[in-house]
């Protein structure tokens, strides 16, 4: 009943509600996280045993990683490595 002491409905939140986001639009999605220096996921360009780069869902061909800051060499690994899937 509050509503109708201030002169508001339901109907005329959600329609005003729907004009802003018209007028504004919708807001933007959140930033990408920040890629993590090599170092602190102990990269190195080796592979360990079968696990290299290049089979982690991470991999960005050529040289590069979702996650890993820099240049990635795609025999390289590291703590994050993640098998993709077959």
């Amino acid at each position: 009943m509050a509503t109708r002491e201030w002169g508001c409905s339901r109907r005329a939140i959600l329609w005003g509600g729907t004009l802003a986001v018209l007028a504004f639009g919708v807001p933007a999605p959140a930033r990408a996280q920040p890629k993590i220096d090599p170092k602190l996921v102990k990269y190195q360009l080796k592979p360990k045993a079968d696990q290299e780069c290049d089979r982690c869902l991470h991999f960005i061909p050529p040289d590069g990683c979702k996650m890993v800051a820099g240049k990635i060499s795609p025999k390289g690994w590291c703590a994050l490595f993640a098998p993709k899937p077959k």
